[in-house]
């Protein structure tokens, strides 16, 4: 069994794990407490030193998307929403209405939000564009503050622009 590795990237919205291994990145999640520190494998793979460069550029507004190869366990359902999530474009939003809809059953759309929630992927695969019917942020397991801001980072720099919300 390959062993998984850790490390953690200071970003302006606090501190972030990155977990993976040499093949893939499996996690980039919101660490608010020390409880949440994992102690990995000594090191870090390539993969995860790639992954720390391209968020260094994200958060610096020189990139918009993510080239990494990454990997999260769910069911087919939820594989299909992380999958409509990495097609919205930097500086845009969808509702969670549109989410379904693009699924193919705008019956689904409480599945589809919590398949959303359930994303461990943060910022890699986006799951802050997705947004109310009614415009408002709604559900962000990184906290509110945090979808703002980054909703804020990537319509200012993709638009010129300062706020959204």
């Amino acid at each position: 069994m390959e062993e998984w590795q850790y490390t953690y990237y200071e970003s302006p919205i606090g501190l972030l794990r990155i977990g993976g291994n040499e093949h893939f990145i499996s996690e980039l999640s919101f660490v608010d407490n020390a409880d949440q520190l994992t102690h990995g494998a000594p090191g870090i793979s390539e993969l995860m030193h790639q992954c720390t460069e391209q968020l260094i550029e994200y958060f610096n507004g020189k990139r918009k998307s993510f080239d990494l190869p990454v990997h999260q366990d769910g069911t087919e359902f939820q594989q299909r929403v992380w999958s409509q999530l990495l097609s919205i474009s930097y500086g845009k939003t969808i509702s969670y209405m549109d989410l379904a809809k693009k699924l193919g059953d705008p019956k689904c759309i409480r599945a589809a939000a919590q398949s959303n929630g359930r994303n461990k992927l943060a910022i890699l695969v986006p799951c802050h564009r997705v947004i109310g019917s009614d415009r408002t942020l709604v559900g962000y397991s990184g906290g509110m503050w945090r979808k703002k801001w980054l909703l804020q980072h990537e319509f200012k720099t993709a638009h010129g622009i300062q706020t959204l919300f």
